[in-house]
């Protein structure tokens, strides 16, 4: 869910026996190219990202409805259980993929490229999401994916799903480009800087805690 590359990055940590703690940089960027194209390419604005999936979102929903698909009760179903299971695959793909073990050096390498990056440079807003290439890609493998899946179903779940990631993006954005607000909303800000800055091993949930309190990885308050 974040910046994704499939080159050697520049510069990777060791193995997580061997590298001590990452400390986060509140300014600059990683360059994970050595060509400078791809290098700009690794970098995107928030926006993009956010309205390719807004949209997917929205013009499944239009569509499913629109070509008897679903009716407005079904439709309001499955977009509820396609955004639950978007926090379920957040939280899986956050833990377990973003946060795998780097235990060799291949591992370290991927770990860092896919994540390590981010945290290493948490306040990055150009790596805060994939790049719009990459993000199509992603958008148009869902529906495939969903419409062979599931048929008539997809469009309410894939409406469901692509709002889910969408407003994870906008999320993850806002915790880290803002100061937290004085509010309810203030338990997002707080709950994910505990995984940034303090344990990284809970707190695996961004756009919703719901997985953490249900699996057993909030933080511990004190």
């Amino acid at each position: 869910m974040q910046s994704v590359s499939t080159e050697k990055p520049l510069a990777t940590p060791a193995p997580a026996s061997e590298a001590a703690p990452m400390r986060p940089k509140h300014k600059g960027s990683a360059q994970l190219f050595k060509n400078p194209v791809l290098e700009s390419l690794s970098h995107t604005h928030i926006a993009l990202p956010v309205s390719i999936f807004a949209a997917t979102g929205v013009l499944s929903m239009y569509y499913g409805l629109t070509h008897g698909f679903m009716s407005g009760v079904s439709a309001l179903g499955l977009f509820v259980l396609g955004l639950l299971a978007f926090t379920l695959i957040e939280y899986v793909v956050h833990r377990y993929v973003y946060h795998i073990p780097a235990t060799t050096a291949g591992r370290a390498k991927f770990q860092y490229t896919m994540h390590g990056v981010h945290h290493e440079y948490p306040k990055d807003k150009t790596r805060l999401a994939m790049p719009p290439i990459i993000t199509v890609f992603v958008a148009s493998l869902l529906f495939f994916i969903f419409r062979l899946a599931f048929q008539s179903y997809a469009f309410g779940l894939l409406s469901g799903f692509t709002f889910g990631y969408a407003m994870y993006l906008f999320v993850h954005y806002a915790i880290h480009a803002y100061s937290p607000p004085k509010n309810f909303l203030k338990v997002w800000w707080t709950h994910h800087s505990q995984h940034h800055y303090r344990q990284d091993e809970v707190a695996f949930g961004v756009s919703s805690t719901l997985w953490d309190h249900i699996i057993g990885t909030m933080p511990n308050k004190k």
